[in-house]
């Protein structure tokens, strides 16, 4: 075999590897049910905040716990624990997509993409919030 032959089989098990990898990483849209029975596996949720009901986050006790309620596209009302500060005008937010998985009847988030309302974009602004940081797409 030549050396171009090599190289170019190298190249193409790489890309191949480097597909395969992505695909196993993606996560799936799916239902708090869904996420409840395959609790080994993250879902991006998408999900609208409960008004009603109460908000905890304490910074001096724990910085990087916020807790609250919220209900996917089916309805279900989950508690969902955010591993990270309140993001700010986390209340106005219209839409939530939350990324994470159930762990004993609660949604442990790791990543949360909040649409909000703006006067600006034509009523959309996206900010996703992680643990350790936050970034706005307009």
């Amino acid at each position: 075999m030549k050396k171009t032959h090599i190289v170019g089989i190298l190249i193409i098990a790489v890309a191949i590897g480097a597909i395969v990898s992505t695909i196993q990483d993606s996560s799936t849209y799916a239902s708090f049910a869904q996420a409840k029975d395959n609790p080994e596996i993250e879902f991006h949720v998408i999900g609208e905040l409960n008004k009603e009901k109460e908000m905890d986050y304490n910074p001096e006790i724990n910085p990087n716990m916020f807790s609250f309620y919220a209900f996917d596209k089916e309805g279900e009302e989950y508690k969902v624990v955010f591993n990270g500060t309140k993001p700010q005008d986390f209340e106005r937010s219209e839409q939530l997509v939350m990324l994470g998985s159930v762990q004993e009847d609660v949604f442990v988030c790791s990543k949360i993409l909040m649409k909000c309302p703006s006067k600006y974009n034509d009523g959309q602004e996206e900010v996703i919030v992680t643990a350790n940081a936050v970034e706005a797409n307009s």
